[in-house]
C-alpha cells in the first residue's frame, strides 16, 4: 500500500532524509520514531506531497507520487502537526468545504459522511460554531474529521496526539486501530512511545535521516538486545544507552 524507495531529501547538501526504503502493507498501524530533527516530519511532508523528493519514489496504492500526483494524493489523508484551518467558517462549513476540494458532491451521501464523522469525533454538538471558538484538541479532532472525509486508503498523521486531553487521545486511538482494522494503512510519525507501542503493530526508528531499526516492540527489545519499556528501548538504539 505505502512504498518508499531510496526516498532522499537534500538540505544544501544535508541529507535530512537519507536513502529510506519502507514498504507497509494494507491495514497496518505502523509507528514512525526518532529524536528531534531526525527526519520524521520531512518524511511524512514528502508522502503528502508537500515537499519534493530529492531522490527516490513515493508509490501510494501502487500510484508513483512523483507521476501520478493527483491519483496519489487522491487515496491519501493527511493530519499535518499544525493544521491551517479558516477560522471564521463554522466546522460544518470546514467539512464541506474540503470535501469540496475532493470533488464530493452527493450532497444526501455527503451529509450523512459529515454527520458520522462529526458524531465519531464527538463535535456534532459544535458544528455551527465558528472554529475559531474551539479548543486546541477540538481543531486536532476536526482536521481528523477532514482528512477522512473522502475514506483514503492510507492515513499520513504527524504528531496526532499533541494537544488533546486522555479523554481525546483515547478517542482518537480507537478510532485509528478502528481504521486499520477497515482496511486503512496508517503512517504515524509520534514522539510519544506509549502511543507507538500501544496503536502500531510496526515500529521504525530514524536517526539522522536513516532507519536505524524497524519491528515490532517485541523485535525491537531483541535488536536492542535488552528488555524493558519502549522508551528504554528508544534510547538503546539511539544514543547506545543500556
Amino acid at each position: 500500500m505505502i512504498k518508499l524507495i531510496n526516498l532522499t531529501k537534500l538540505y544544501r547538501g544535508l541529507r535530512a532524509v537519507d536513502r529510506i526504503n519502507l514498504k507497509i502493507e494494507k491495514g497496518v498501524c505502523f509507528g514512525f520514531l526518532g529524536p528531534n530533527g531526525a527526519g520524521k516530519t520531512t518524511t511524512i511532508r514528502m508522502m503528502a506531497g508537500v515537499l519534493k523528493p530529492t531522490e527516490g519514489q513515493i508509490i501510494i496504492n501502487g500510484h508513483d507520487l512523483s507521476k501520478e500526483p493527483s491519483a496519489a494524493k487522491q487515496c491519501v489523508g493527511f493530519i499535518p502537526d499544525r493544521p491551517f484551518m479558516y477560522e471564521k467558517l463554522t466546522g460544518l462549513e470546514f467539512l464541506h468545504f474540503v470535501a469540496g476540494l475532493y470533488g464530493l458532491d452527493s450532497a444526501s451521501m455527503l451529509d450523512r459522511r459529515i454527520g458520522d464523522l462529526l458524531g465519531l469525533f464527538e463535535l456534532k454538538h459544535w458544528e455551527e460554531e465558528l472554529i475559531e471558538s474551539y479548543s486546541h484538541g477540538m481543531k486536532q479532532r476536526l482536521i481528523m474529521c477532514a482528512a477522512l472525509i473522502h475514506q483514503p486508503k492510507v492515513l499520513i498523521v504527524d504528531e496526532p496526539m499533541v494537544g488533546l486531553d486522555p479523554k481525546g487521545a483515547r478517542l482518537v486511538k480507537n478510532i485509528f486501530r478502528e481504521q486499520a482494522a477497515k482496511g486503512t494503512t496508517l503512517f504515524m510519525s509520534t514522539h510519544s512511545l506509549e502511543v507507538a507501542e500501544e496503536v502500531c503493530e510496526e515500529i521504525a526508528i530514524i536517526q539522522e535521516g536513516r532507519i536505524i531499526a524497524r519491528g515490532t516492540a517485541g523485535e525491537l527489545r531483541e535488536q536492542a538486545g535488552m528488555d524493558g519499556n519502549l522508551e528504554d528501548i528508544f534510547l538503546r538504539l539511539t544514543q547506545g544507552e543500556g
